[in-house]
Order: C-alpha cells, then structure tokens, then sequence
C-alpha cells in the first residue's frame, strides 16, 4: 500500500508561481513511476507530468511544456511540481499518482495504482 499526500497549492496571480509536493510512504518509493494530474468540476482528470523511476525520463502536456517542471528526491520520497507563468486555465485540483509498474510515465488515469487526495490551485486573471 502507498499513501500520498500533496501540499503546496494555493491561490496567486496569473504569471506567478507555485510549487507542489507529493510526499510519499509505503513501498520503496523508488519502484513508483509518479505523476500529476489535474481536473475541474465537470471535466476528466488530465495528465500534466509524469516522471520515471530514477527521473531520467519525464513526458508533459503540451499545455504546460515549457512551464512546468517535475522531478523527485528519492531520498526524500518525494515529487514535485514547479509551476511557472501560470494562467487561470491552470486552475484546477492537482492530483499526485503512483504507478508500480515498469513503464515510463504513462498518461492515462488507468495506468495509476495510487493517487493523492488533491491540493486546490487557483490563479487569478
């Protein structure tokens, strides 16, 4: 079993930046493939960045290449989302997820074993 527990959202200007966590327990944190997803109210959860086992490999949405950035301490066990320029499309909750299988970041909410309870962030325009 895995527990996930995301931290860091909040409410900033457009423009502005945030910075999740995701701390994790539970199996080694090291054979996880983590990501964030991201959903509003009468939408499907989306992908926004996964990252592999030991962060060689990371894979994005296109909406927030360029913008965000995710990576992890597995020392720490632990996964972050730096968010830059944000726009109020960005609002939305933001999930972290776990994948205990072999594969590189995968983008579907299916290929996700374990999830977070989500953490608010708003942008204001």
């Amino acid at each position: 079993q895995v527990q996930l527990v995301e931290s860091g959202g909040g409410l900033v200007q457009a423009g502005g930046s945030l910075r999740l966590s995701c701390a994790a327990s539970g199996r080694i944190f090291i054979s996880y493939v983590m990501a964030w997803f991201r959903q509003v109210p009468g939408k499907e959860r989306e992908f926004v960045a996964g990252i592999s086992k030991i962060g060689g490999s990371t894979d994005y949405a296109d909406s927030v290449k360029g913008r965000f950035t995710i990576s992890r301490d597995n020392a720490k066990r632990t996964v972050y989302l730096e968010m830059n320029s944000l726009k109020p499309e960005d609002t939305a909750v933001y999930y972290c997820a776990a994948d205990i299988g072999p594969r590189s970041p995968a983008t579907g909410q299916a290929d996700y074993d374990y999830w977070g309870q989500g953490t608010q962030v708003t942008v204001s325009a």
